[in-house]
């Protein structure tokens, strides 16, 4: 599988719980945090979640 390379470009103030915990299960929480993981169906469904706080891409 591919890898999946997340920065957070937008602050979760204002967001829903569930996003919050999206971005705590990603290992993101402030601007500019990024990380990276394994592409999976799961990971996709919490990228939906948060995809207005995120830029998705491949590692370097």
């Amino acid at each position: 599988m591919a890898d999946v390379a997340l920065k957070q470009v937008r602050s979760a103030n204002g967001a829903s719980p569930g996003q919050r915990a999206a971005l705590r299960s990603l290992k993101l929480g402030r601007i500019g945090n990024t990380s990276s993981f394994p592409d999976s169906p799961n990971l996709q469904g919490q990228i939906r979640a948060v995809s207005h706080l995120v830029e998705v891409g491949e590692p370097k």
